[in-house]
């Protein structure tokens, strides 16, 4: 298993813990430290070139596997030679205290789990990749992803791209450990995700569906901007009819948040969801914008070097590459499989 922890993360000892109590846990640990203010694409690719399993397996260092975590991948991969990667979710039980960061971890939750079976992306928070077919996409994309960004949904493209077979599966859990802030979480809805989502979009010609693509934020992202739009101008009666229309639309998340954080939680949910998808709706135009000006650039200067989104590149085959240490792992996993597991974690 491969651990990147270059920001030195204060949840790296709790994380590092739970892979520690976890049943039939990897042969080896690897935690990348160095280079200090690496990104997690540039972490994980160097843990790779460290580790020797048949399979790498991503844990982030913000989240605490369940017992049953690397048991359950061992046995998605012996039962399946087919599959080449799999990924989980975060548990409904955040540690975390507060409402904003019981809403993102819970809202994570519900996507992924709402989500599961076949995909055509992938999640390094809590994931496995077969090996030959991560170098064989090119590992991930650390020139353009120079911070935690959406890495993992880009190489998740590419093996997909290459006919790889990706699952999302609902049993496969840890608890996320990280702390939210409201200003936080609308830059990294806006900046990290929302903006080079649509990039990579845009960029690729693709057409995608998966996780918040689906119709259902869609819907969603367009009731907000309307409902902003009606409470700006005063339209009380507008505005509680597309607010009625919004909660019902996501009705189970709802539900998910009065069981876990009460009418309260339930209420400040439903709050923070309207913000979210009105982040959500900001990034298009700021995503146009930024191609639009990129392909103006290229246009005038092609060899011009990138963004931090940047163009479209091939991925070189790793390097040797040092930064990490390196730990044994009680070998108490099953004799047969898919050889030996290697696991990682990042952010």
């Amino acid at each position: 298993m491969v651990v990147p922890a270059t920001d030195h993360p204060p949840t790296l000892s709790s994380c590092l813990d739970a892979i520690g109590a976890a049943t039939h846990p990897p042969e080896e640990l690897i935690v990348v430290d160095t280079p200090r203010g690496a990104g997690p694409a540039e972490a994980r690719n160097i843990g790779n070139r460290r580790a020797s399993g048949d399979v790498l397996v991503f844990v982030d260092s913000d989240v605490a596997v369940h017992r049953n975590a690397f048991s359950r991948m061992r046995e998605r991969f012996d039962g399946d030679p087919g599959l080449t990667a799999v990924f989980g979710s975060y548990d409904d039980s955040p540690s975390a205290p507060g409402n904003v960061s019981a809403f993102r971890n819970l809202l994570h939750h519900h996507v992924h789990q709402a989500s599961a079976g076949a995909a055509t992306t992938f999640w390094a928070g809590l994931g496995a990749v077969r090996r030959e077919a991560f170098l064989a996409a090119g590992g991930f994309d650390s020139r353009r992803f120079r911070s935690a960004s959406i890495e993992d949904i880009e190489l998740g493209m590419r093996l997909a791209d290459q006919g790889a077979r990706i699952e999302l599966d609902p049993r496969l859990l840890g608890t996320h450990l990280k702390r939210w802030h409201l200003a936080q979480m609308v830059r990294s809805d806006l900046l990290d995700r929302g903006v080079p989502w649509i990039l990579l979009l845009l960029r690729s010609g693709r057409h995608s569906s998966a996780l918040n693509l689906g119709w259902r934020h869609r819907v969603s992202a367009v009731l907000a901007v309307i409902g902003a739009a009606s409470f700006a101008r005063r339209r009380v009666i507008t505005t509680a009819g597309v607010l009625g229309i919004f909660v019902a639309l996501n009705h189970s998340f709802y539900v998910l948040l009065w069981r876990r954080r009460g009418p309260v939680g339930a209420a400040l949910g439903v709050l923070l969801h309207v913000l979210h998808h009105l982040t959500a709706a900001s990034a298009v135009p700021c995503a146009l914008a930024v191609y639009a000006r990129d392909r103006g650039r290229f246009a005038d200067a092609p060899d011009a070097a990138g963004t931090s989104f940047g163009p479209r590149h091939n991925h070189p085959p790793p390097q040797t590459g040092m930064g990490s240490t390196r730990s044994p792992m009680p070998q108490n996993g099953p004799a047969g499989g898919p050889g030996r597991l290697g696991f990682e974690r990042s952010r």
